[in-house]
């Protein structure tokens, strides 16, 4: 399998992974610059020359998966019998720098009602390199023509069509799916608000609508659903930034991915706390003198995980 192929199967999986690029050589080495592996939690793709760089790279990237580490490292390497390995000599004679590059899941955003606004949203989302589940329990709203506009989407476009129950979709989405509801039907959106609270892997759940309109949803959740005032605070509501106040389908569409933007931002910052106190050189040896430069990145080395495709699923 070609490395694209495996950072593709990743992406679909939903499971993170580590890209690795020999970036430099300098002298006799088992690989050129710009051999690349793949790695995975259980499986690997490719070779970067085997042996204790590739091992050590292995053992790196399996320790960043872990630690859901979004930066790349840069390990430096020195083939000679003089330097200490953890899993063998290789003493090629030259100098390799090997790139980690973190490759998460990515984020998964569905959209209940793709009515002016919900399709205005789809195409700020689709620019944004996530899963974007659309889902409309019409047909003629998720007509091919109507959504032909994201057909160049960076985002991967998945198109649900739910004539008769759309909380359905629910439990089909990935975990941490942030979920959005404006359908063009308020006992819809009052089912999937109830359904959404009983689906504990979602992400947020946001829900557009009046002040009046939440006053009587909330009370039906507390009186009819069943649900405690913890529960029902997982609701957001209204959607988007109070200080944007226009109300035009554009305008409150740019709001709400504003707003979606910063949750992204705040949960990235929550992980960064999370394992700050990690040492970033945790299981490498001596011959990896080079971990972590910091702000090393490679230009256009992930572009082959942001093919856009458009998928119906009935």
């Amino acid at each position: 399998m070609t490395w694209f192929a495996a950072v593709a199967r990743l992406r679909a999986r939903r499971e993170a992974g580590v890209l690795v690029t020999v970036a430099t050589v300098r002298g006799h080495a088992p690989r050129n610059a710009g051999a690349k592996l793949v790695v995975g939690r259980s499986e690997t793709w490719g070779s970067i020359g085997g042996g204790n760089v590739e091992a050590v790279t292995i053992d790196r990237a399996r320790e960043m998966i872990a630690a859901s580490a979004a930066e790349p490292e840069l390990l430096d390497f020195a083939l000679n019998d003089k330097v200490t390995n953890r899993h063998g000599v290789q003493c090629c004679g030259g100098t390799v720098s090997v790139l980690l590059e973190p490759l998460p899941v990515v984020r998964a955003v569905a959209i209940f009602g793709v009515g002016h606004v919900g399709m205005e949203l789809a195409r700020v989302l689709a620019r944004q390199d996530l899963d974007l589940h659309l889902i409309d329990s019409r047909s003629d709203i998720l007509a091919e023509e109507r959504l032909a506009v994201l057909a160049d989407a960076v985002a991967g476009v998945r198109v649900h069509h739910t004539p008769l129950l759309p909380e359905e979709v629910l439990d089909t989405l990935p975990r941490g799916t942030h979920v959005l509801i404006m359908t063009h039907d308020h006992a819809e959106d009052a089912a999937l608000c109830d359904a959404a609270l009983r689906t504990p892997h979602l992400g947020s759940v946001g829900l557009i609508g009046s002040a009046a309109k939440w006053g009587r949803f909330r009370k039906r959740l507390l009186a009819e659903g069943g649900h405690d005032e913890a529960a029902i605070d997982r609701i957001k509501t209204p959607i988007g930034l109070a200080d944007i106040t226009g109300k035009d389908p554009a305008t409150i569409a740019v709001s709400v991915a504003a707003d979606l933007l910063r949750t992204f931002e705040a949960e990235g910052n929550e992980a960064e706390e999370l394992h700050r106190d990690e040492p970033v050189d945790a299981g490498i040896d001596e011959n990896a003198y080079g971990a972590a430069q910091g702000g090393f990145r490679a230009a256009d080395t992930n572009v082959v995980y942001v093919s856009p495709h458009l998928k119906t699923v009935v």
